[in-house]
C-alpha cells in the first residue's frame, strides 16, 4: 500500500517506521526536517502511567502499563534497524513534597490506591532513610512515594534513530514541505495534490483548523546541565498550584517542566514560568543552583475535550491526533490502533475511533481561552 503521512513528529515518525516494517511504501512530509518544532521533540518523554492516571484519567493506567512493556521491545528493534541505541530508563519514579505540602503527597497516594489496578498496590510510601537509599540526591525530603516501573526515554535520540530507520527501510522524506490540507485522496502541498492510497494526518497542533472540539494546551520546558546533581529517576514535586517534574538525561542533563497553560500561544517561555520552575527546582536539590540553563522552549500539546487520543476516519484518510501530555505513554496504543485499522481490525483502549461522514474537513474554531497556570 502506498501511504502518505503529514507531520513527522512523534506519531508520524513512529507510524512511518512501523508501516515500512510491515511492507508498505511510505512518504513522510515535514515542514521542518529535524522535527525540532514538534511537541514530541520538546517534551520530557516520561513513561509515567501511575502519575499521569492520578493527574488525568484512570483510563490511561492500563494502556500506560502496557507501554512500559512495549517500549523496550520497540527500542531494541529500532536499534537493529537504525544502528542507534536510544537511552532509556525504567527504574521507577519518585514523588516528593516539602513538609508544608505533605497533604498533596498523601492525596496523590490515596487517589492512586483507589484505582482498580493490581499494579497500583506495588506503589508505596518511603520514609526519609529509605528514600535516600533509593535516590541519595533527595536528602531534603523526609518522605516520598515510590512508583516502580515508571521511566523515561531520550526523545531527541529517538527522533534521530527513527530518521535513520526510515531511510534504511526505504521510506521517502519530503522535508521542508508544508502540508496545507489533507483529503481522503491525497495531501496538498506546494499548491498540488499528491495522491496516495491511504493518508495519515499526524500534524498535531498544526491540524487544529480541521478538527472539532480540539485545542492546544501550552507547555513550557527547560533543559539544564549540572554535574553536581545525580538523579537516576524522574522526580515529581507536589505543590498546590503545580507539579514540577525533573527527568534525567545522559551526561548530566535534566528536563524540567510543570506548566500547563490554557493558551494556544507559541511565544517564548515567560518570566513567570521560568521563575516558578527554577525556584522549585532549587528546592529539589541545591546543586541545581549552579546548573547551566541550556534551553527554554514552549509548545502546544494537541488535545481533544476528553484529553484522549482520537483516530478520525474519513474514507482513506485517518486523522491521528490528541496525544496531549501522554504522547510517549500512549504512543504504542495509538500506533498499534492505526496498524489494526489499516488491517481491518479495531482500535485499542483508550484511543477513540470516529467514523466521519462527508468530506468537510473545516471546523469553526472556538474563542481563545484565557491564559493562566492550571491549579
Amino acid at each position: 500500500m502506498n501511504i502518505g503521512i503529514a507531520g513527522a513528529g512523534l506519531c508520524g515518525r513512529l507510524l512511518a517506521w512501523q508501516l515500512l516494517r510491515a511492507g508498505h511504501r511510505v512518504t513522510l512530509f515535514e515542514r521542518d526536517g529535524s522535527g525540532a518544532q514538534s511537541a514530541g521533540f520538546i517534551a520530557a518523554a516520561m513513561l509515567a502511567p501511575f502519575s499521569e492516571a492520578v493527574a488525568g484519567s484512570a483510563d490511561i493506567l492500563t494502556p500506560g502499563l502496557q507501554a512500559l512493556q512495549d517500549w523496550p521491545a520497540w527500542l531494541a528493534q529500532l536499534a537493529r534497524d537504525s544502528g542507534c541505541a536510544v537511552p532509556f530508563g525504567c527504574e521507577g519514579s519518585v514523588v516528593v513534597a516539602h513538609g508544608s505540602d505533605r497533604a498533596e503527597l498523601h492525596w496523590f497516594y490515596r487517589r492512586l490506591q483507589g484505582m482498580a489496578a493490581p499494579a497500583a498496590g506495588d506503589c508505596r510510601l518511603l520514609d526519609g532513610p529509605a528514600l535516600r537509599q533509593l535516590e541519595p540526591g533527595l536528602g531534603a525530603f523526609t518522605q516520598g512515594l515510590w512508583l516502580p516501573g515508571e521511566g523515561w526515554l531520550d526523545n531527541r535520540a529517538l527522533y534521530q534513530a527513527l530518521d535513520g530507520a526510515i531511510v534504511a527501510l526505504g521510506g521517502q522524506w519530503r522535508q521542508g514541505h508544508t502540508v496545507s490540507a489533507v483529503t481522503p485522496a491525497g495531501l496538498v502541498t506546494d499548491g498540488a495534490t499528491l495522491p496516495f492510497e491511504r493518508v495519515l494526518d499526524c500534524r498535531g497542533f498544526g491540524a487544529r483548523d480541521q478538527l472539532a472540539n480540539f485545542r492546544g494546551v501550552r507547555g513550557e520546558v527547560l533543559r539544564v546541565y549540572t554535574p553536581e546533581v545525580q538523579l537516576r529517576r524522574p522526580v515529581r514535586l507536589m505543590h498546590p498550584r503545580y507539579q514540577l517534574y525533573v527527568v534525567p538525561r545522559p551526561a548530566g542533563i535534566y528536563v524540567i517542566g510543570a506548566t500547563e497553560i490554557e493558551s494556544e500561544s507559541l511565544a517564548p517561555v515567560t518570566v513567570r514560568s521560568c521563575l516558578e520552575l527554577l525556584s522549585a527546582l532549587y528546592t529539589v536539590h541545591p546543586g541545581f543552583a549552579e546548573a547551566q540553563v541550556l534551553e527554554a522552549r514552549a509548545h502546544c500539546r494537541p488535545a481533544f475535550a476528553d484529553h484522549l487520543p482520537h483516530i478520525i476516519q474519513r474514507g482513506a484518510l485517518l486523522q491521528v491526533n490528541g496525544l496531549y501530555r501522554h504522547g510517549y505513554l500512549l504512543a504504542p496504543a495509538v500506533v498499534n490502533s492505526v496498524l489494526s485499522l489499516l488491517a481491518g481490525g479495531e482500535v485499542l483502549a483508550p484511543v477513540q475511533h470516529e467514523v466521519a461522514d462527508g468530506p468537510n474537513l473545516t471546523c469553526q474554531r472556538p474563542p481563545a481561552r484565557p491564559r493562566g497556570i492550571k491549579p
